[in-house]
């Protein structure tokens, strides 16, 4: 059974990082761009090992994390047997598209089940500064390339894990009455994001917790 990802904020979220990322972002920034596709998501593929270390890390054949993530999927495996790493990745990646497809419609309710009160705030600010310019994003996710835990660690109970999204967005930023401003929706540009979850793994919750986003190096 995939691992439910659903997302609530429990740190205090630095500035406006969400809005900095996402919201003034509208993916005309990039020159890199691609033919716009129908949305597909990749998905990870080959049979199913054990990684062994101090417990059993559940991972498939293309491990959906880097080499220097290994050590901490594992302690967080060791401490949680019901973690699976590619199972976590699926349900981020259906995290990602859901809170930006939100984000991107200004839909703040939407995002509630997902964000903490302080995130919710955060982009509630981004979509009234966006509302107060005139601009509407037309944006939509066309592809997650790639989806992969770029570095993760145990620190007493608490799992914290960064996943990096490699993703084709095709965008337009149109004005209050419909008029393009900016962007194409028949080009995709990629765009490289790292956004880092937490959990407490001896909580009978099994959602994990957004705690922040950022551009990938």
């Amino acid at each position: 059974m995939v691992e439910t990802v659903l997302f609530a904020m429990v740190t205090v979220f630095l500035g406006l990082r969400l809005y900095a990322v996402l919201g003034k972002r509208t993916g005309h920034e990039q020159s890199a761009r691609k033919p716009a596709e129908e949305p597909a998501v990749t998905t990870a593929a080959g049979s199913t090992t054990d990684v062994r270390d101090n417990g059993p890390a559940r991972v498939a054949g293309a491990a959906p994390f880097d080499q220097g993530a290994a050590v901490g999927v594992r302690a967080i495996a060791a401490a949680d047997n019901s973690f699976n790493p590619a199972e976590f990745i699926e349900g981020a990646k259906s995290a990602y598209g859901m809170i930006l497809e939100d984000f991107w419609k200004g839909d703040v309710d939407g995002l509630s089940p997902y964000v903490s009160a302080s995130v919710r705030d955060s982009f509630a600010d981004a979509v009234k500064a966006r509302t107060e310019a005139g601009e509407v994003l037309d944006n939509r996710l066309v592809r997650i390339d790639r989806a992969a835990i770029a570095s993760a660690s145990l620190e007493g109970k608490v799992a914290r894990i960064s996943v990096r999204f490699d993703a084709d967005i095709a965008a337009v930023t149109r004005d209050a009455e419909g008029n393009v401003l900016a962007g194409s929706m028949t080009d995709a540009l990629e765009t490289h994001d790292v956004w880092t979850f937490e959990r407490e793994i001896r909580s009978s919750d099994p959602n994990w917790i957004l705690v922040d986003t950022d551009e990938a190096d």
